[in-house]
């Protein structure tokens, strides 16, 4: 049985792992730009494309230049909440069901917007997204499952002066402090704010990341922060193993208790060990595979951002997933960021499909695994109720296309 993209765009999918700041309609940015007069490179899609977000980047650093201009334009309210509104429209319109934006809220707080500002207006947005979308008649009459999201904020390993009001002044204020110190405060203090917002505004903030350059911020700069979030039952994802070795990811989930791994991508890659104490490399990849294997701890994988931003990895053919296949791991298929590049689900499955041979039962079970480990914001009953409706709908939506569905509770 073929898979073929009609199949791809009808299944029910999720979306674990996308930036907000990195998935802006680039129509938006320019016309955002102009309205708040920030200068932008070109002023044209296929200029943005040409100077900014591109097929391929020479570098990370180049890649996360787009960041700067995107950032930049989502400064107040409005083009807080219109950016994460239309995102909610963009995933809705390639078969997305579910999906958890999350962003680094502090490189929005200024003077004139505070943090429970900021995240209401990216919640209202999507909020806004998923009621049109579950007003539908397929959706309300129940033929169809809704459309549900979540918000995981993103702590950052590191700052520095000029990135934003916000954190240039947790800068100033602990000026006599270490570096690394005044990073792990600004971190807990997001951990206690998304806390409180949740408690106080009732807002779907269900995850808690940290992201930024792996080498030389050791996630362990950050366990205050994490166990704060993990003492008050937000749950855990960690960018880990993206550019930097195992011993980051084994950081990430013994000293930040990670439910999720953003990326992985170096997790069985020995030659990417630097701790001396590590006799056995191989040994050590192993039982760290087989650890997170069985703790069902899910690698949020992003195949397309991973060639862009790992210059080890020269084509799929290089990427670790068909190891992390093959060791039976937990394994969702996620965009990253959108516009920088240049992705959506739908891509990303059709590139796993066409390029790591993934087989109808492979793709079941990495979309399945998403709705599964995902953070959603209801009770623990409220998830199995939604997760059982959605393997009911891609058991239909298989029948349809083969006549005959697989068992799609083989994701466990």
């Amino acid at each position: 049985m073929s898979i073929n993209d009609a199949l791809i765009e009808k299944l029910p999918k999720t979306d674990l792992h996308v930036h907000l700041d990195g998935s802006i309609r680039l129509e938006t940015l320019i016309q955002l730009a102009k309205e708040y007069h920030v200068e932008l490179p070109s002023y044209t899609v296929s200029g943005l494309r040409e100077t900014v977000f591109k097929p391929q980047y020479a570098s990370l650093v180049e890649y996360l230049k787009g960041f700067d201009y995107t950032v930049a334009v989502l400064q107040n309210e409005v083009a807080l909440e219109r950016v994460a509104y239309e995102l909610g429209l963009d995933n809705q319109a390639e078969g997305v069901r579910y999906v958890e934006v999350r962003f680094a809220p502090q490189l929005h707080v200024h003077s004139h917007l505070t943090l429970e500002h900021v995240l209401k207006s990216v919640s209202r947005g999507l909020e806004r997204a998923k009621n049109e979308f579950n007003r539908r008649p397929e959706v309300s009459s129940g033929a169809e499952p809704p459309f549900e999201f979540a918000i995981v904020v993103c702590a950052m390993r590191f700052f520095t002066e000029g990135i934003s009001e916000y954190f240039d002044n947790m800068l100033k204020i602990h000026r006599f402090s270490p570096e690394k110190r005044v990073f792990s405060l600004a971190s807990l203090e997001l951990a206690q704010a998304a806390v409180r917002v949740k408690r106080d505004h009732g807002l779907p903030i269900t995850g808690f990341d940290l992201a930024g350059a792996e080498a030389g911020y050791p996630a362990g700069d950050h366990r205050e922060a994490f166990q704060f979030a993990h003492t008050h039952f937000l749950m855990k994802t960690v960018h880990a193993g993206e550019a930097y070795g195992p011993e980051s990811i084994f950081q990430a989930i013994t000293d930040l208790h990670a439910d999720r791994l953003g990326h992985g991508t170096f997790l069985m890659d020995t030659s990417m060990i630097s701790d001396p104490s590590i006799e056995d490399p191989t040994t050590y990849v192993s039982e760290l595979a087989q650890y997170i294997a069985d703790r069902r701890i899910t690698l949020e994988v992003c195949l397309t951002s991973n060639l862009q931003t790992n210059p080890k990895l020269q084509g799929l053919a290089d990427h670790p997933y068909s190891l992390m296949r093959a060791a039976r791991l937990s394994c969702t298929f996620c965009t990253d960021n959108r516009t920088v590049s240049d992705t959506t689900v739908t891509k990303e499955l059709q590139r796993a499909v066409s390029e790591l041979d993934l087989s109808l039962e492979d793709l079941r079970r990495s979309i399945i695994y998403g709705f599964k480990r995902s953070f959603f914001p209801g009770t623990y009953l409220e998830k199995r109720r939604y997760v059982r409706r959605i393997i009911d709908y891609y058991q239909q939506v298989e029948t349809q296309q083969f006549g005959t569905a697989g068992c799609a509770d083989a994701a466990s």
